[in-house]
């Protein structure tokens, strides 16, 4: 599945044998709270430790190498990405027993202090903390937490980019979804958030932007796309020559704690990235100085499916997004795609994640429907460029297959738009089906060459779409084996409480007509 050495099966394990050495002492829910922190600060420790050997295999040695870092930074220089002082290296951790809980409280504020980049990120958690005049973990359980996470290393080579962004996945599904918001919602699948990188093929120097980032895992694969494709190896690893400018990265997220990890994936991968917290949709935090959104070449994102808005969230905005219609209470996936449209340059690209039947609901419908409506109008200005439909079961926290959206402000292909239908492309998983890396590359090489295929992708004019009443759905239009559609459960009920949206609006409306005639209101039971 991977070549990273940790693969998800093994993460999950490890993980659990962490959260057990502190249950007990600490409510299951706030097992991230301590156990995300540490696991950062061994991957920082293990990057560290990576840095010093590419060190010294250009210098001659790792005591020389080691050296010269100190020497370095005793001179206000930097010969590595970034600094940790000897307390906060993992061996050093690993060795202290007494006094534990306030010698990680200390090393965390240490970490900030050498990296101002992570204060305020790494350092809010007191690991010395009490409650009722009680330590909540004691220095036992901290000890044997730690060893624990001693057994993997966290270096660069050896997990995958967002590895923060997977075990908080995990550690929030397996204890904690019924405090919040549920696993998911933040957290993109490995391979998927590759693919969506291979569509957009970020191009040195461009603007990319996460509206809702959560742990950063999709600018990150942006970062090492263009790392791939115009990196040189350098010590060990892959940098950008001094003369290939690197991404601007942006992005925002509504959780704090999440938030907390877009920054730290950041700084642990050298990205010139600007994170904020904040609610998107209600407050966008990148605006000009005239008040309106900045704009930028690309647009990546997974938000929330189906999530639900107030429609006087779209109708009070005062940025001007939602041009092309309001998006029904039930779901925000069109409010989400606007967002960002509004969001690109005069020829910017995005590639969107989002629920199934953002490409169909409303199609077939008699009268209008809001959905349909806005989907109409962004066909009409030849701004969809491909639909993807992707595998069942590879996200946490549905079964539904969900599509990648690209929307393109300068089309290659004006008056078209490429269907590819890839739910067979996924190889068997537990708990977890997954795209194998061939299945990523064949749909990258299908929507870069523009190519229909039988039973595989199809390319389709505008004016079909219009025939087939702005049903974007690729399973229309590519039929694989005979096999019908079948409405997802999720989606069935999103489609019922659009129709009693409608229903409402109707009923209101009526209303008002009988009141003017002196007539009855009418009553549903």
């Amino acid at each position: 599945m991977t070549a990273h050495t940790l693969d998800l099966p093994t993460l999950e394990n490890w993980l659990w044998d962490a959260a057990c050495k502190i249950r007990g002492p600490v409510d299951a829910p706030k097992f991230k709270d301590y156990i995300l922190p540490l696991i950062f600060l061994k991957r920082l420790s293990d990057v560290f430790e990576d840095e010093v050997s590419h060190l010294a295999q250009e210098f001659g040695g790792v005591d020389i190498a080691w050296k010269l870092v100190e020497e370095a930074h005793r001179h206000g220089q930097s010969l590595v990405r970034f600094y940790l002082p000897p307390e906060a290296r993992w061996d050093a951790i690993r060795q202290k027993t007494t006094s534990l809980g306030q010698y990680l409280t200390d090393v965390v504020r240490a970490v900030a202090r050498e990296n101002p980049k992570l204060q305020g990120v790494i350092d809010v958690v007191d690991f010395n903390a009490t409650a009722a005049g009680q330590r909540i973990i004691d220095d036992p359980p901290l000890a044997e937490l730690i060893q624990v996470l001693s057994k993997h290393r966290l270096g660069l080579e050896d997990v995958e980019p967002d590895i923060l962004g997977r075990a908080y996945e995990y550690l929030l599904r397996k204890f904690a979804e019924g405090q919040g918001q549920s696993a998911g919602e933040f957290y993109t699948p490995r391979e998927v958030a590759i693919l969506m990188a291979r569509i957009l093929e970020p191009e040195p120097g461009m603007t990319v932007y996460d509206p809702c980032c959560g742990s950063g895992g999709l600018l990150i694969k942006c970062h090492l796309r263009l790392l791939e494709t115009h990196g040189v190896r350098q010590n060990g690893r892959l940098r950008l020559p001094n003369h290939v400018a690197p991404l601007r990265l942006y992005g925002q997220e509504i959780n704090a704690a999440t938030f907390a990890m877009a920054r730290m994936n950041a700084f642990i991968h050298e990205m010139e990235a600007e994170i904020t917290v904040g609610d998107t949709m209600r407050r966008p935090a990148f605006t000009q100085s005239d008040g309106s959104l900045m704009q930028f070449d690309l647009v990546t994102a997974n938000p929330m499916w189906n999530q639900d808005f107030p429609t006087k969230v779209y109708e009070h905005d005062s940025y001007g997004r939602f041009i092309f219609g309001v998006p029904p209470g039930s779901s925000a996936d069109w409010g989400w795609i606007q967002h960002m449209y509004a969001s690109l340059n005069e020829r910017g690209r995005m590639a969107v994640v989002i629920d199934t039947g953002a490409a169909s609901r409303g199609s077939g419908n008699q009268g209008s429907n809001r959905e349909r409506d806005i989907r109409r109008a962004f066909v009409e200005r030849d701004l969809v460029e491909c639909v993807i439909l992707l595998p069942e079961n590879l996200f946490y926290n549905t079964t539904a297959p969900g599509i990648i959206l690209v929307v393109n402000k300068a089309k290659r292909y004006p008056g078209e738009i490429l269907l590819i239908n890839a739910s067979k492309f996924f190889v068997k998983g537990r708990p977890k089906n997954y795209l194998a890396d061939e299945h990523v590359e064949r749909i990258a090489v299908v929507y870069h060459g523009w190519a229909a295929e039988e039973g595989l992708s199809a390319v389709i004019s505008n004016e079909e779409a219009a025939r087939n009443d702005y049903n974007l759905s690729p399973s229309r239009y590519v039929a694989q084996n005979g096999s019908e559609e079948v409405l997802p459960l999720e989606e069935a009920l999103v489609r019922l409480q659009e129709a009693e949206e409608e229903r409402a609006a109707i009923d209101k409306e009526l209303n008002e007509i009988l009141k003017a005639l002196g007539l009855g209101e009418i009553t549903r039971g």
